[in-house]
């Protein structure tokens, strides 16, 4: 299923969710592929995203090709996006561009999670909480012979904790502002998103432009 400016579907399950890396417990549908961040152009491997919720937690999963994976198990919280194959996601819950949070998670399961406070001048320039982390969060990769899958599992409770960030446990119809990326190494390194940004500008921190998730049944 194809993205452009629609809202972007987070399903309801029932299912109990295995953080595995094995896609196989997922009965929704997954969206994509990615393009470049920037352009909407093609890119050189595929990248497919499912979102799935149940009353505690946020599933995510990605569904990765890649030829050529790059990359290796780091400690927690390393700077991996600026070396490794790897997934994010940035989630904004009340839209207004402040207080949103960063994951990004390798093709070795590799995780970081960041608090993005402020970027732009209006609220004081750059400023990032790189100790915040959300307890509960589980992530696993799982490299195969197409390239990797990645499962994410975040805990609204952790989310509910964040100071302005204005997070309330979903229900249907509940919209928040998030995207999804995905930056490939290779030859190329490709900066790729479910929904890509009309500005020209470079960086994924763009969140006026970030996508509308809806939570749905």
């Amino acid at each position: 299923m194809a993205v452009n400016s629609q809202n972007i579907p987070v399903y309801k399950t029932s299912n109990q969710i295995r953080i595995d890396g094995n896609l196989s417990d997922w009965d929704k549908p997954f969206l994509g592929p990615f393009a470049i961040h920037n352009s909407g152009a093609k890119a050189l491997q595929n990248t497919y995203v499912s979102f799935l919720w149940n009353d505690e937690n946020l599933y995510i999963a990605y569904n990765c090709s890649d030829s050529n994976i790059i990359g290796k198990p780091q400690s927690k919280d390393s700077q991996v996006f600026y070396t490794d194959d790897l997934v994010e996601i940035f989630i904004d819950p009340d839209g207004d561009g402040k207080n949103y949070v960063e994951i990004g998670v390798n093709a070795f399961s590799t995780n970081y999670d960041l608090l993005l406070k402020c970027i732009s001048p209006e609220c004081g320039g750059w400023k990032t909480e790189i100790g915040f982390n959300i307890k509960g969060m589980e992530t696993v990769s799982n490299i195969n012979s197409e390239g990797y899958t990645v499962e994410i599992k975040i805990p609204f409770a952790s989310l509910e904790k964040i100071k302005n960030g204005n997070f309330i446990k979903p229900k249907i119809g509940k919209k928040w502002k998030a995207n999804t990326f995905r930056i490939d190494y290779g030859k190329t390194i490709e900066h790729l998103a479910l929904q890509p940004y009309k500005s020209l500008k470079f960086g994924f921190h763009q969140p006026e432009e970030f996508a509308v998730f809806e939570v749905v049944e």
